[in-house]
C-alpha cells in the first residue's frame, strides 16, 4: 500500500513539474499549458494508454488536469459506442459535468465568502 501512495505522489508530481517546466522554459501561458495537458490525456486516452497509466499511478494520474482530458475522451468514446455521433456530444458532458459544476459552485461560494480581487 506504501508504494501505491508513493507512486501517486510521484506520478502526480511529475505531471505537474512537466506542467511548470513548459511555462518556464517553453514560454507557454497558464492557458496554453493547461490546454495543452488536457490535449495530451484526450490523446493517451484515445490510443488506450491513459487506463493502464491510472491503474500505476492511482491517484496521480486521476487528479492532475490530464485526467479531465481523459474523461472527454472516454466519455465520448463509451457514449458513441451506444448512440452514435449524438453520443460523442453528450458523453463528454455526461462523465465531466459533476467535475464542472462543483468547480462552479465551489468558486460561487468562495466567492460569497472572501472578498474576489479583480
Amino acid at each position: 500500500m506504501l508504494a501505491m501512495f508513493f507512486w501517486a505522489f510521484v506520478i502526480g508530481g511529475l505531471v505537474c513539474v512537466a506542467g511548470q517546466l513548459l511555462m518556464d522554459f517553453g514560454k507557454l501561458t497558464p492557458g496554453h499549458t493547461l490546454s495543452l495537458l488536457v490535449v495530451i490525456g484526450a490523446v493517451l486516452d484515445g490510443f488506450g494508454l491513459y487506463e493502464p497509466f491510472m491503474d500505476f499511478a492511482g491517484a496521480g494520474a486521476t487528479v492532475p488536469i490530464t485526467s479531465f482530458g481523459n474523461s472527454l475522451v472516454h466519455g465520448a468514446l463509451q457514449e458513441a459506442e451506444q448512440h452514435g455521433l449524438v453520443g460523442v456530444l453528450t458523453g463528454m458532458f455526461e462523465v465531466t459535468s459533476s467535475g464542472i459544476s462543483a468547480a462552479i459552485i465551489f468558486g460561487f461560494i468562495g466567492a460569497l465568502l472572501f472578498k474576489p480581487k479583480g
